[in-house]
């Protein structure tokens, strides 16, 4: 691959990702629709939940692996509950997973 075509690639990929994120404020400069807001307030849950479900589709609970997924949902949602901290509940659950598949489980 060329230099040429490297700084090509890169050209079409800045200008793609700069008009996706500005295209939503072309088009709503004025207001934003009431549809555009309750995708937004709806979205975030709906991709967790899609997320959380590919997460666990393969493991088989009955296992060492399912008891640490299943300790480590629990100390996410408890965390999330207590503190409503994203970043400290996935922090806190990887942490309890890999505890838990590293040393004590295994």
């Amino acid at each position: 691959m060329s230099n040429l075509h490297s700084l090509l690639l890169l050209v079409v990929m800045g200008a793609v990702t700069g008009f996706i994120r500005f295209f939503p404020f072309i088009v709503f400069k004025n207001q934003t629709p009431l549809w555009v807001i309750y995708l937004g307030q709806v979205f975030p849950y709906s991709i967790m939940a899609i997320l959380f479900i590919y997460s666990i589709k393969d493991i088989e609970f009955m296992s060492s692996q399912g008891l640490a997924a299943l300790l480590a949902c629990g100390a996410i949602f408890l965390v999330h509950k207590w503190r409503h901290s994203t970043i400290l509940s996935i922090l806190v659950g990887t942490a309890v997973y890999m505890i838990l598949i590293q040393g004590v489980l295994a």
